[in-house]
């Protein structure tokens, strides 16, 4: 008799057992456990039938995929690469492995082959995935589509990947995947697809340190990340991205003369010019202060304590929105004052009175100057003027010029904002102060 059949004593014997474990526990009992038990371990014991015939066909048909241009036509390359795929469904994974080397280093693979292959388990794509060179976009894209977590780590790694495919793995939200992802160089990540990281890592830090090394880096997701970086990433930032403005303010030097005629009725121009205009103070909240200079505004707020009057106060006359001066002055680290006072002309005098006013700690236990303090003030000597003040006005321009009514409604409210269709500020403006709105 076949070994696929049970033989007569077996069904006597497992039938026995089970009806007298059923008559002993009742139904659902520790009877139908046993019975359970006994049929795994007859269907366990079963050897597997090893068809040799099936092997060799296996590796011939592999072999006929294979063959050169000149040995095999387009046509019959592909009618036998369909028998191979209905024989690989029903196949043993190291076979199925097996054809997977063996065809991953093919110019041209029969597209049913490449489908079946890449979306099936992870040791039979990977070859594919990793190596093959003539898998193209689209198959890329179906295994992203297709495959599951296991497909899309291994993709992630995959040398010219296109911005598209990244977007698609940024798209999972799966931090291992994100990882991978950024740690591969060879992969062109698009703009959303890197904001989406950068807003991933205020959650996941250990993104942080891949996405400074990504050459897709811009300033306003720089700029972005500063929030919740680490000082010497922090540093980092300001001295790589804290570009100076002064090709534009020579393009724009006779347009000043031209809006001042116009009375700076032009509020996108006027917006635009105010950034990059040379002079950072504001002269006419200034004169309307009824404090004699931004550095008295600072000491007195050192002398009595930062009110909210104060900082708004001390925020226009920074020529800044008391919004973006808010956001500085409650910055965890601190560096944010260093920028705000460095492009503002202030002294790291004045910058102590301000860190003061803040209740700061100036020094710790044992008298000694706080260390976030240093830090900050080490921050303060680093920087130029005019790239603290890109920095300054760009995060201005972001938060005052970008952010809408209605946007700051939907924060506020929870609701949920589509990236894909706001400006560059306005989605670095949604990931800086997302949370600050909500609070």
């Amino acid at each position: 008799m076949s070994n696929a059949l049970l033989s007569p004593r077996i069904h006597q014997d497992a039938f026995a057992e089970a009806e007298a474990g059923v008559a002993g526990e009742g139904v659902g009992g520790s009877g139908s456990a046993e019975l359970d038990r006994i049929f795994d371990g007859i269907i366990a014991e079963t050897p597997q039938p090893d068809f040799k015939a099936r092997h060799v066909l296996l590796r011939r048909l592999a072999d006929v995929v294979c063959l050169p241009e000149s040995r095999i036509n387009a046509f019959e390359r592909a009618v036998t690469a369909d028998l191979l795929v209905e024989m690989l469904r029903e196949s043993a994974l190291a076979d199925r492995i097996r054809v997977a080397k063996r065809v991953s280093i093919l110019a041209e693979i029969p597209n049913s082959l490449i489908r079946m292959l890449i979306t099936d388990d992870a040791e039979v794509a990977r070859p594919l995935i990793e190596e093959c060179e003539s898998l193209t976009t689209a198959d890329l894209h179906y295994c992203a589509r297709f495959g599951n977590r296991q497909h899309h780590l291994i993709l992630a790694t995959r040398k010219e990947l296109d911005s598209i495919l990244c977007e698609c793995l940024v798209d999972t939200e799966d931090v291992s995947i994100i990882e991978a992802l950024l740690k591969n160089l060879r992969a062109r990540l698009s703009q959303p697809a890197l904001e989406a990281a950068v807003a991933m890592s205020q959650n996941h830090p250990q993104l942080i340190p891949l996405i400074m090394r990504r050459p897709e880096l811009r300033p306003s997701s720089a700029y972005v990340l500063f929030w919740w970086a680490e000082t010497d990433v922090r540093r980092l930032i300001l001295t790589r991205f804290g570009v100076n403005r002064e090709i534009m303010q020579d393009m724009a030097g006779d347009v000043f003369a031209m809006m001042a005629t116009e009375k700076w009725q032009d509020p996108l121009a006027r917006k635009a010019l105010q950034f990059i205009e040379r002079r950072q103070r504001n002269r006419e909240a200034l004169e309307k202060s009824p404090y004699s200079s931004l550095e008295a505004a600072i000491a007195e707020a050192a002398k009595l304590g930062m009110t909210r009057h104060m900082a708004e106060e001390i925020s226009y006359m920074a020529g800044i929105k008391p919004s973006t001066g808010a956001k500085l002055m409650r910055d965890r680290g601190g560096e944010g004052l260093a920028v705000l006072c460095k492009a503002t002309g202030l002294s790291k005098k004045a910058l102590r009175a301000l860190w003061k006013a803040l209740r700061r700690p100036l020094r710790n236990a044992e008298g000694q100057m706080h260390p976030h303090l240093a830090e900050v003030l080490i921050t303060y000597d680093i920087l130029a003027v005019d790239r603290a003040q890109t920095v300054l006005r760009y995060w201005n321009w972001a938060l005052s010029s970008a952010l809408t009514h209605v946007m700051l409604r939907a924060i506020s409210s929870g609701e949920d904002v589509d990236l894909e269709t706001l400006s560059v500020p306005q989605r670095a403006a949604m990931l800086a102060f997302a949370q600050d709105l909500k609070t």
